[in-house]
């Protein structure tokens, strides 16, 4: 995979928080884990015992590894019904297993924390992913990244984030 370094936010010597590196390792796991077919826990152990809190070509995955738990489980527990709320929200005809395999791993674990962890923001999750698949993808890929994720935002947290599918959205702050 490649190598990053906290994109946008991270420039300008500011350390990605403890977060970031956390939804970072957990693309990174669910690319192992898509890719080579790897069991789900035998890639956490790994990633625990081995890629937390270590260099990683040349990047420190200081990660929030409870955080990274949760994130990891969460999407692989919860797969079949994140598949199906990305698929509505793509573009007629477009499935997600055709999806490239890094920016599926995104769009997973984002779309994860847009249903399952209402503690984070939906314009924070967003503004996360939409910057990680900056660190991969040209922005082409962002664009599209930010608006699948905006219509899974706004399906799964239509009073916090405002409008549903096609209604105005909550003024920035």
């Amino acid at each position: 995979m490649t190598q990053t370094t906290g994109s946008r936010r991270g420039e300008g010597g500011t350390k990605p928080s403890r977060r970031r590196m956390a939804r970072l390792a957990v693309v990174q796991a669910l690319y192992q884990i898509d890719l080579n077919g790897e069991k789900p826990e035998a890639v956490l152990r790994q990633f625990e015992q081995h890629r937390l809190g270590q260099t990683d070509e040349g990047m420190h995955l200081n990660a929030d590894p409870k955080f990274f738990t949760v994130l990891l489980r969460g999407v692989v527990e919860r797969q079949t019904e994140i598949d199906a709320l990305l698929t509505e929200a793509m573009a007629p005809g477009h499935q997600v297993p055709r999806i490239e395999v890094v920016l599926r791993a995104i769009l997973r674990a984002a779309a994860y924390e847009l249903i399952a962890m209402p503690d984070v923001p939906p314009r924070v999750v967003l503004a996360e992913y939409v910057d990680i698949t900056g660190d991969f993808f040209s922005e082409r890929e962002a664009s599209l990244a930010n608006g699948i994720l905006d219509r899974v935002a706004r399906g799964a947290r239509t009073a916090e984030y405002g409008g549903g599918d096609r209604g105005p959205s909550a003024p920035e702050q």
